[in-house]
């Protein structure tokens, strides 16, 4: 059996990653109680113990405002701890695949962001998340980092979630209308991660690097808001839609910045590891 480490495994997408393992891997599924990964004494004794062929790296801190003034653990988890995963991962001569984000980009292009694009992350979190890429790519050379952007899935906390909340909580609400991204499913990062490996364990290699993957099409948090109040009341979640009112960034203001446009270009993973990209608005059941 192929043995892979997931980090962060009671997470939005580590957990998705446990309940998703195809046959033929045994996944050692580590939540932040059980496996500190700022503690370089913990990650080599969980790698002694385990011995494991992968390790994918799906632990963050991703507590997006609250970065802004917890700085110093926003760094330890997104750069330090990937730092002391990197080297592990060297030492024992096996691949690391870890998630990053669309918040290393400054959010000021009007074209989807390639992998090649100039990064100039805006926010604590997004510069914590660049420093962590940067630390992988020193140190192992046997690395993909998948960046994605408005992650939402079954476990945590997230903007389906939310929405689903407040739909229930109010006749009437204003959402952010001049964001653009692409909201992927936890579910759908998982699988995309899953095929990665299993094409890895045929192939023993794999083109290594940055890629971008999200679901499709690009949309804005107004838009994502009223599909999901659309499709809760056909599934008998929500009694009513509310009232949606589309509104502006500065009507809005947040203690991090967010990138204005954040969609990501997809097609390097599409060609280079044949991976087909899927529509959020299928996803976003999974989470009633």
């Amino acid at each position: 059996m192929f043995k892979v480490l997931v980090t962060g495994a009671k997470g939005q997408v580590g957990s998705e990653l446990v309940k998703a393992a195809p046959a033929g891997f045994t996944v050692i599924g580590l939540g932040s109680n059980e496996l500190d990964i700022t503690n370089q004494q913990q990650v080599t004794a969980v790698m002694a113990q385990y011995k494991p062929d992968l390790i994918i790296n799906a632990a963050a801190y991703t507590a997006v405002d609250k970065a802004e003034s917890d700085i110093e653990t926003a760094f330890a988890v997104n750069e330090k701890a990937v730092a002391l995963l990197a080297q592990a991962a060297y030492d024992a001569d096996i691949p690391l695949f870890h998630i990053s984000t669309d918040y290393v980009f400054d959010g000021q292009a009007s074209t989807p962001y390639k992998e090649t694009d100039t990064v100039n992350p805006q926010s604590v979190y997004g510069a914590s998340k660049l420093a962590g890429e940067q630390a992988l790519e020193r140190t192992h050379a046997k690395h993909i980092i998948l960046r994605t952007s408005w992650v939402f899935g079954a476990t945590g906390n997230n903007f389906v979630k939310t929405m689903l909340r407040l739909g229930k909580e109010r006749e009437e609400l204003s959402v952010v209308a001049d964001q653009y991204g692409c909201p992927t499913s936890a579910r759908s990062i998982a699988e995309v991660l899953w095929q990665l490996a299993e094409k890895y364990v045929a192939e023993r290699t794999l083109p290594w690097g940055v890629y971008h993957f999200s679901n499709s099409p690009a949309c804005t948090w107004y838009e994502f808001a009223c599909e999901i109040f659309e499709q809760a009341v056909k599934a008998g979640v929500l009694e009513r839609k509310p009232v949606v009112h589309p509104i502006t960034t500065a009507e809005y203001p947040t203690p991090a910045k967010r990138p204005a446009w954040s969609v990501l270009d997809c097609g390097k993973i599409e060609r280079a590891q044949s991976i087909a990209l899927v529509q959020w608005s299928e996803e976003i059941i999974d989470i009633f």
